[in-house]
């Protein structure tokens, strides 16, 4: 069924996905998150948790229109 996983992604790389992560330390995982927060051209926003359905979508259908342009 090649509608299980988004686009650009198997079940491969959802393994990879999985297995980098389990296998974190703790440590690893701070040093990740706060890396994360450094990085240019990425801006993180607190948003009410009933909203994220609605902005997972429009990332979804921004991903999608980005995907068939190229």
């Amino acid at each position: 069924m090649s509608d299980k996983y988004p686009l650009g992604w198997d079940e491969e790389r959802v393994r990879r996905v999985l297995a980098h992560y389990e296998q974190q330390t703790e440590e690893e995982a701070v040093a990740e998150d706060e890396a994360a927060f450094e990085q240019e051209g990425q801006t993180f926003v607190e948003v009410p948790n009933e909203l994220l359905p609605k902005i997972r979508e429009l990332l979804a259908r921004k991903e999608t229109t980005v995907a068939k342009e190229q």
